[in-house]
């Protein structure tokens, strides 16, 4: 699986994304992107509208999309790539299928964003624990 974020998916799609038709086009149509079995184009970086909405070209040739309400931050994004990958990964590994382990990435990314951790200077880090008090708090 690759997980690519707007600006990296124009490079190595040696396109411009602006909308959400061309984030399917770039992960169809890249033989780079093809080589694996699942693409997800995040769209953090597509700034119009609400929501922050990722496509998941699945191996199947199946469009899905995962959307969460957009959070407005420039404090609390450092690691946001590294996290939703290590999240799918995890997921993938207690045996969940590929839309489930990236809708789950998606909303563990979400609440810890929401919730991040101001240390020191510049952009903060997510908040890796923010997950697990939103479902702490759903069961309550």
């Amino acid at each position: 699986m690759i997980t690519p974020n707007i600006p990296e998916a124009e490079v190595i799609s040696q396109m411009n994304i602006g909308t959400k038709e061309e984030m399917v086009l770039a992960a169809k149509k890249n033989p780079t992107f093809r080589s694996e079995k699942n693409v997800v184009v995040k769209g953090g970086h597509h700034l119009d509208g609400d929501n922050s909405s990722d496509v998941i070209l699945l191996e199947s040739g199946a469009i899905e999309w995962v959307s969460s309400k957009r959070i407005n931050t420039k404090k609390n994004t450092h690691g946001t790539g590294c996290t939703f990958s290590a999240c799918i990964a995890a997921e993938l590994a207690k045996g969940m299928d590929v839309l489930t382990a990236v809708t789950t990435a998606k909303h563990f990314i979400q609440a810890a964003i929401e919730d991040g951790i101001q240390v020191g200077h510049g952009n903060g880090p997510t908040n890796h624990w923010a997950y697990r008090k939103v479902e702490q708090s759903e069961r309550i």
